[in-house]
């Protein structure tokens, strides 16, 4: 059964480790029950990353970050991406290629760098499509859509991974990713569905936020890409209320007050981190803060990007996995206090 979820999963670079263990895990899980403490070792230990494929270089350049992770997933190395350094704050994963050189910013990105790079193409979502104007006298521009109202988030994730494939002759690659990434929100399904019959015991809704100040947060539903991955892992959104084209609401720590839902923050943290948050009442009020029990306790993630694809998808996704599915006590505390990469 391994070797069927092996070969998909060559695209990956980043993620590959991760994703390949946490299968090793999900596997475990199938054959034995919660099998945690041979669960929590077999991802600890076991050796089963394949050497990377080399990435190839295409004449493009990319000012949106979803699309550039979306080419390195493709195992694609563009000539330029927008605030590369701000990137591996933001999404972190998949790391961008070495030699990937930065724009400056993606909404103000150096023309004069542009066009001494001599790029075939400028890749770039409708967010910035006042930029085109400018940016088509250096080379033809493509916009992709991304995140669009009143349509299937994944699928547009899809369809945007096909899109760049065959724009980059990277076909093949695009649907191993394609497939890797639908096998394993499959995978890790089963195994919550799986763990939540033996518990005798429903997998609580999440709530997911990321913070904006110490007061307000941005609160995923739908149209998000934290919904897309929680509605083909099983899980319920405990935030039903309206969200904006990007699949967010930005709404005060009293909006969360009555929702009954386990917290997952996704970082960076406001000022002060939890230990800010530990003297913020509004934040001890909520439940699941208040109780601080395990079940119910909030999930602290590192930084995903919110806005990304496919990778984005998948990361978010094993850090959920890894999370929610049973581990001993010793191993949820410590993934709930340290985070994850």
């Amino acid at each position: 059964m391994m070797q069927r979820w092996l070969s998909p999963l060559k695209v990956f670079r980043p993620l590959m480790t991760s994703l390949l263990t946490s299968l090793v895990a999900l596997s475990l899980l199938g054959v034995a029950g919660t099998a945690t403490a041979a669960a929590t070792e077999a991802m600890a230990a076991t050796p089963l990353t394949p050497t990377p494929e080399g990435f190839v270089d295409r004449p493009v350049v990319v000012l949106d970050w979803t699309l550039a992770e979306t080419l390195t997933g493709l195992g694609v190395r563009a000539i330029g991406v927008g605030q590369v350094e701000t990137y591996r704050s933001w999404v972190d994963q998949p790391e961008l290629p070495t030699g990937t050189r930065d724009l400056g910013l993606r909404t103000q990105p150096n023309l004069e760098q542009l066009a001494r790079l001599a790029p075939d193409d400028i890749l770039i979502s409708p967010m910035l499509a006042s930029l085109t104007p400018r940016l088509s006298s250096i080379a033809p521009v493509t916009s992709i859509p991304l995140y669009t109202p009143d349509t299937d988030t994944w699928q547009t994730l899809v369809e945007a991974t096909r899109q760049l494939g065959k724009m980059t002759h990277r076909e093949s690659q695009a649907e191993q990713l394609i497939r890797a990434s639908e096998t394993y929100m499959a995978g890790v399904n089963a195994a919550l569905h799986q763990q939540a019959a033996q518990n005798q015991q429903a997998q609580m809704p999440l709530l997911m936020v990321q913070f904006m100040d110490d007061r307000h947060v941005r609160v995923f539903g739908n149209n998000s890409l934290f919904q897309a991955v929680t509605e083909r892992l099983g899980i319920a959104n405990a935030w039903q209320g309206d969200t904006n084209a990007w699949g967010f609401a930005t709404v005060s720590l009293e909006k969360l007050v009555t929702l009954k839902g386990r917290m997952v923050v996704v970082e960076p943290l406001p000022p002060g981190g939890r230990e800010g948050l530990a003297r913020n009442g509004l934040w001890q009020a909520l439940p699941g803060v208040r109780e601080n029990s395990g079940a119910s306790a909030p999930l602290f993630l590192p930084p995903v990007w919110s806005f990304g694809a496919l990778p984005s998808a998948n990361r978010f996704a094993h850090m959920l996995a890894e999370r929610l599915l049973t581990r001993p006590d010793t191993e949820i505390t410590q993934g709930q206090t340290d985070g994850d990469h």
